[in-house]
């Protein structure tokens, strides 16, 4: 694949985001050895996984409906709060599907 096409999945990724999955590639996958590159502990290192997957997923889920991944997306990155992000949602998708109805 040339380097000018960038999967779709990695589009809203950010460097730091791009570089850890290098790392993560070139350690095998052991989480155990990111955290001593990281000089962090485990736990911290599932964190970040965990959260870069969210993010992959966000990323692929912005094509279907855009409003939902902006909210999903602020969660993530705490911007609110994920009670607040839940309630959004589900206003959005209840009114969305009245109109649906009409």
């Amino acid at each position: 694949m040339p380097v000018e096409v960038v999967p779709e999945w990695m589009s809203g990724l950010e460097d730091e985001d791009v570089n850890f999955i290098k790392n993560f590639l070139l350690s095998s996958g052991s989480l155990k050895e990111i955290a001593g590159q990281y000089g962090v502990t485990y736990p911290t290192v599932r964190l970040r996984l965990d959260r870069l997957i969210q993010k992959i997923r966000l990323n692929e889920d912005a094509a279907a409906d855009p409003y939902i991944a902006l909210i999903k997306r602020m969660a993530l990155n705490e911007t609110i709060d994920f009670d607040t992000a839940k309630l959004l949602i589900g206003e959005y998708r209840k009114t969305k599907q009245k109109r649906e109805q009409k």
